[in-house]
């Protein structure tokens, strides 16, 4: 048997929303619980994040707007069953959608102040059997900081929303230069702001507030002891069965063994280069606003003891631009919603659509880099004219002024013509006539004959112009008042999407497909359960908390009673 310098009953490696779920649900179960983050910070890409969470029929949704059935039929209407996707399967999308509700209830009974994100926040290919043209989406309440025991608010990984705003409000703000609503709630919000900082708060939205909430549970439940700069550099095995792993403390190796299991949730590998260049050749680090501990550990160290590997193309795609200071900036700039709005299309090198523009963010990067198989597209061009320049926001521009330094810098193109654009960017000017020419031929006649961009789907409508009557009209919009604009596009990413195979009760599994004994992964971690597809906002959280928590249950084996 293996010597141990500590002995806990459940072993967590990383510190995202699903290894609070499992801690959470091990103190209940009265075991003891470790969590081991490499990093100086806690709440890994999760806190980074939207920090919005994908549970369908969840408890906030009203009686009869969802069900298991309309879920089950949504998954199965969107996600490939496929060799080439192990990740996925109908029991485990099933597994999901049972379980997640009632990881949500506990969660909320533990203290966690959660809520619907909006009632307007539709599932990415809602027009398919069982799609939610509402929302299923959960976020935090925005979060006080300052609550945090001791120094742990400093430990709290920095946001991508450090302002006490619900991002339906966040969102609402970008209407300012149209919109006395709009303004109303940047007002209140700033209000909020300068109150906070008389008052002594800090508050923070989306993943830090998810994440500080979660932090907020564990410390006044003393439900783990949690080590930051705890890196975990093997998984140690008695025969297939995980009893513990090796960690560092003062810069040593540290033994902890594990009673009942160890839990993997360490992130992706966004980070890594040598990963990237391995097995997604055409993205890069530098376009990622993965964290920087995010370097796949956990999915080398599954390998190296037998288990398998799926899904390692697959990334959660970000549409970026490389705007002015992109380099150093810790939340790369987003482009999702700019080709989304009416005024505005993508065209690949050669002058010619290819998409639908008002798709997820991760279905957009996915487009690109299919494209780019057969032609030039990575980059790609975002194509405006002056009317969405005027109306819309994009990158740190929120009213109709153009920032300084994007002309100086080399990043907009302007062209008085269509044909000046061209030649700036590098398309042919026919090519890019004809695209744009076409495209209004879609506009007046109120249908995109070509992606069905606008036609039947709720989200591109929420993608598009929202102070625009519902319908056609919020996302398609004609290209014909000079000058017109263009920006590339590249797929940045969240992080990375493949991991380790694990089963329905989230057992990380060996070669011949049986799982290991006590060794368990949930997250980006894993190959997703969701195979390569992102069918809501949320759908890395919801999954990660949701196998987490029956991670476990199964360890403790809590079976099927009641948690709540």
């Amino acid at each position: 048997m293996a010597e141990f310098d500590e002995t806990f009953d459940w072993v967590v490696v990383g510190s995202g929303a699903g290894s609070v779920s499992s801690a959470l649900l091990m103190k209940h179960a009265g075991k003891s619980v470790v969590i081991l983050e490499k990093s100086d910070k806690f709440g890994g890409t999760t806190a980074k994040s939207g920090g919005v969470i994908w549970i369908p029929n969840n408890r906030f949704m009203d009686p009869g707007e969802d069900s298991e059935e309309k879920a089950i039929t949504y998954l199965d209407s969107v996600v490939k069953d496929s060799p080439k996707f192990p990740g996925t399967s109908p029991q485990k999308r099933r597994t999901f959608v049972r379980e997640g509700p009632k990881m949500i209830d506990f969660v909320v009974g533990q203290g966690v102040a959660l809520e619907r994100c909006s009632r307007f926040w539709p599932d990415y290919y809602d027009e398919l059997p069982g799609g939610n043209k509402t929302s299923r989406t959960i976020s935090a309440v925005p979060f006080n900081k300052k609550e945090l025991p001791g120094d742990w608010a400093d430990k709290l990984r920095l946001g991508m929303l450090e302002m006490p705003v619900r991002l339906d409000d966040g969102m609402q703000i970008a209407n300012m230069n149209r919109s006395w609503a709009a303004r109303g709630v940047f007002a209140k919000t700033a209000a909020r702001v300068v109150m906070g900082k008389l008052t002594g708060k800090h508050w923070v939205s989306a993943g830090a507030a998810l994440q500080g909430r979660m932090l907020k549970a564990i410390l006044e439940k003393n439900a783990a002891d949690i080590r930051l700069n705890s890196p975990v550099k093997e998984i140690i095995l008695d025969g297939d069965k995980a009893v513990g792993v090796v960690t560092e403390k003062n810069g040593k190796p540290w033994r902890v063994g594990a009673n009942i299991g160890v839990l993997l949730n360490a992130g992706g590998f966004g980070q890594n280069a040598e990963m990237r260049a391995k097995y997604m050749p055409k993205t890069h680090t530098e376009w990622s606003n993965a964290i920087e501990s995010s370097t796949g550990d956990m999915h080398r160290e599954v390998e190296r003891i037998g288990g398998t590997l799926a899904h390692m193309d697959q990334f959660v795609g970000h549409p970026s631009s490389r705007s002015p200071g992109f380099e150093g900036a810790y939340l790369k700039t987003g482009m999702q919603g700019v080709g989304a709005k009416p005024h505005a299309i993508v065209v690949d090198q050669s002058g010619v659509r290819f998409m639908n523009e008002a798709s997820s963010y991760e279905q957009i990067c996915q487009d690109i880099l299919e494209r780019d198989e057969t032609v030039p597209a990575l980059p790609s061009w975002a194509i405006m004219d002056s009317q969405f320049m005027i109306k819309y926001p994009m990158a740190n521009k929120m009213g109709s002024r153009i920032p300084k330094g994007w002309r100086e810098s080399g990043w907009l193109k302007e062209g008085k013509t269509l044909e000046e654009l061209a030649e700036k960017i590098g398309v042919p000017a026919d090519n890019l006539r004809k695209t744009v020419d076409r495209w209004n031929g879609f506009v007046d006649a109120g249908l995109d004959g070509d992606f069905q961009r606008g036609n039947d789907r709720a989200y591109s409508g929420y993608l598009g112009d929202t102070l625009v009557p519902p319908g056609p009209g919020r996302t398609l919009g004609k290209i014909e008042k000079g000058p017109y604009y263009a920006v590339e596009v590249i797929t940045g990413d969240v992080d990375t999407y493949g991991g380790v195979l694990t089963d329905c009760d989230s057992r990380v599994l060996k070669a011949d497909g049986t799982p290991f004994g006590n060794l368990y992964a949930c997250g980006i971690t894993t190959a997703s359960p969701m195979g390569d597809v992102y069918p809501g906002a949320g759908a890395s959280i919801g999954p990660s908390m949701t196998f987490g928590w029956i991670a476990a249950k199964h360890a403790a084996g809590l079976g099927n009673q009641d948690l709540n």
